[in-house]
């Protein structure tokens, strides 16, 4: 059978064009370091959300090594948490659902999209090669508010990431003769352990404690002061850990005056 050449030519480019589609796919697909949703959907009651080991607390934690999961969570009008703190060239599974109507989890200049469902569990998994500030949006009308919800994921340098969380508190007032008690607590998320300094101060004394935290783990600290060498009156102290520090004050008041409730940092 004969082929007319305008016939060849239009084979030919039509040839061409579907070649051009799959490896466009392909690459949107798997070049980009993307694994799109997959048909299993994992299911969680909205209701439920608070009590749930994972979105009860919206948070990016260490699932292996150079592979980390986000449990994200939309509602009206924010998502959680904000900022979405992750390590470049690390792999990212962003675990996504809605606390109340149907929302959008969108990075524009990404392939990341996906519909945040209430009772779903939508799940992408993502490297990202370059470290810097990616805007998130919700591109699913959800209400009056819609076109303010934007969140920030910040993707930093592998070798400055980690997930260590600081939290530190005294009691509001102590009687003379007691002690001053500072309480701080060292949360490490990673997997290796994270050997560090904690550096704390109270009305004007200093100390300092060196410390391992295991993986994914605790450890607590308390640091000391006799209220008589203070003297009556309020003082201020810090605590701090590696780039984080938390402050607050404590007051030394007469004998029976003292409360019994603790204050922490801000």
């Amino acid at each position: 059978m004969r082929i007319h050449q305008y016939e060849k030519i239009w084979i030919v480019g039509a040839m061409i064009l579907i070649v051009g589609f799959i490896v466009t796919i392909t690459y949107g697909s798997v070049g980009l370091g993307i694994t799109m949703i997959g048909d299993e959907e994992e299911t969680i009651a909205p209701d439920e959300l608070n009590d749930d080991e994972q979105f009860g607390e919206p948070r990016v934690e260490q699932v292996g090594e150079n592979e980390y999961a986000a449990y994200v969570v939309a509602q009206t009008f924010i998502f959680q948490p904000d900022p979405i703190e992750i390590p470049a060239n690390n792999e990212i599974t962003f675990h996504v659902t809605s606390r109340d109507v149907i929302h959008g989890f969108y990075v524009p200049g990404t392939n990341i999209n996906a519909m945040a469902i209430p009772g779903q569990v939508a799940k992408l998994t993502v490297e990202f090669d370059e470290p810097g500030e990616y805007g998130l949006i919700c591109h699913e009308y959800c209400g009056s508010a819609h076109h303010t919800m934007e969140g920030l994921i910040v993707v930093q340098p592998e070798d400055e990431f980690d997930l260590t969380e600081l939290s530190a508190e005294t009691p509001d007032t102590v009687a003379p003769g007691d002690e001053v008690q500072l309480n701080a607590t060292v949360e490490n998320g990673q997997l290796e352990p994270l050997e560090t300094t904690v550096n704390a101060e109270i009305g004007g004394q200093t100390f300092q404690r060196d410390v391992t935290v295991d993986g994914n783990s605790s450890q607590n600290v308390t640091f000391t002061v006799e209220s008589d060498q203070l003297g009556e009156g309020e003082y201020d102290w810090s605590v701090s850990v590696d780039d984080y520090e938390e402050t607050g004050s404590v007051e030394v008041v007469p004998n029976g005056t003292a409360e019994t409730e603790g204050g922490e940092g801000p």
